[in-house]
């Protein structure tokens, strides 16, 4: 092979491992969003089984106080654009404390405790950030989300999917702040009640600096997500 010749395979080479780099490096960023949206879980809903096959509760069987079982989550859901793709996350825990007082036809307490730094993303790094860096778990390893107005709920004990506004406060990062909530009542069959819904936050307003590391940015705004199941 003669030299013009060898310098025209290497010129070759050299090119297409240039542009198979370049092309990794706009591709990596597509699969990874493509990969964390795959991953991100729907926004809470009220269950198939509440709202496929609702039940009834009479005033008197509604009244009293109702508390949260095992099988109910809250987390958040944010947005963030990673080299100009779009990606949703979301973080889920199952540790969660709910309380909630019903008294002819209205809920008229609720309180809702969620431990942050149990809250988890299929990314271990991210989960490490968001709870050492962003929310200091250390410092504060709660979110309590408290009602400060009676809302009736008389729709759902009737057998329908109710919404309904929570009115209340939201005590986070050392920082409370009055929110509100738009969410879902139902009762399913054995008389289980389920409240789903979410609180939109502004991570400013708690003191909470959204990252900003050159190839991603979070949104300044995000979500916290609840799916309560009840019981007495």
């Amino acid at each position: 092979m003669g030299l013009r010749t060898r310098t025209k395979v290497i010129i070759g080479i050299s090119t297409g491992v240039v542009v198979i780099a370049a092309a990794a490096a706009i591709a990596g960023p597509v699969i990874y969003a493509n990969t964390v949206n795959g991953q991100a879980a729907a926004a809470p809903s009220i269950s198939a089984s509440a709202s496929g096959t609702p039940g009834s509760l009479s005033t008197s069987e509604a009244d009293g106080t109702w508390t949260s079982k095992d099988t109910s989550f809250a987390g958040y859901r944010v947005h963030e654009v990673l080299q100009g793709n779009d990606v949703n996350v979301v973080g889920r825990t199952k540790d969660v404390a709910g309380t909630a007082v019903v008294d002819g036809g209205s809920l008229t307490k609720a309180t809702v405790t969620v431990q942050v730094g149990k809250i988890s993303t299929p990314e271990s790094a991210r989960d490490a950030y968001f709870r050492d860096t962003a929310l200091e778990t250390g410092k504060f390893p709660t979110a309590t989300f408290t009602l400060t107005k009676p809302v009736d709920v008389s729709g759902a004990l009737d057998g329908a999917t109710q919404d309904v506004t929570l009115t209340g406060t939201m005590d986070l990062h050392g920082v409370e702040k009055p929110v509100t909530a738009d969410a879902q009542v139902a009762v399913g069959q054995g008389g289980t009640v389920q409240v789903a819904g979410s609180v939109p936050i502004t991570f400013a307003d708690y003191g909470v600096q959204a990252p900003s590391l050159g190839f991603v940015t979070v949104d300044g705004k995000g979500s916290v997500e609840f799916s309560l199941d009840l019981g007495k």
